[in-house]
Order: structure tokens, then sequence, then C-alpha cells
């Protein structure tokens, strides 16, 4: 048992670390965007639905939410990417 320990401590490396802190980043930094990008467009879709006149106007601000969520989602994809090579 003590043995296994000892080994289970020794595969806990700075580089264990940083690749751990890499898939937590863009994790945790992939579920902002993709729930912001999900209520945007449903809510998009329902006024679109109940007055289609502004569909136009309702369309363009929804991509415009639509690259600011994504945005936040390439800078945690970013963060990742230097937590592995960088850091």
């Amino acid at each position: 048992m003590a043995a296994e320990v000892a080994q289970a401590a020794s595969a806990m490396t700075p580089e264990t670390f940083k690749l751990l802190g890499a898939g937590l980043a863009i994790g945790l930094g992939a579920i902002g965007p993709a729930i912001g990008i999900g209520l945007a467009a449903g809510k998009a879709f329902e006024a679109m639905g109940r007055n289609p006149e502004a569909a136009g106007k309702i369309q363009g601000n929804m991509i415009l939410a639509f690259a600011l969520a994504e945005a936040l989602g390439i800078f945690a994809f970013v963060v990742s990417i230097l937590l592995i090579f960088v850091v």
C-alpha cells in the first residue's frame, strides 16, 4: 500500500499539473460561451417568431452576440495552449 502511494506521488510532476490546468482552462472556458450562444439563439428565434418584421435587426444583433461569446471561447483556448507550451 505504501509503495502505491509513493508511486502515485511521484507521478504528480509539474507537467501533470500544467496539463491539468490547461484542460480545466479550456473545459471551463468553453462552458460559458456555449451557454451564452444557446440562450442568445433561443431568445432571438423567439423574438423573430413574435415579430417577423424585425428579423433583420434581431439577426444582426444575434450575430454580434455570437461573435463576442466566441471570442471568450477562443481566449480560453489560447490560455490553455499557453499553459501547455509556455509555462
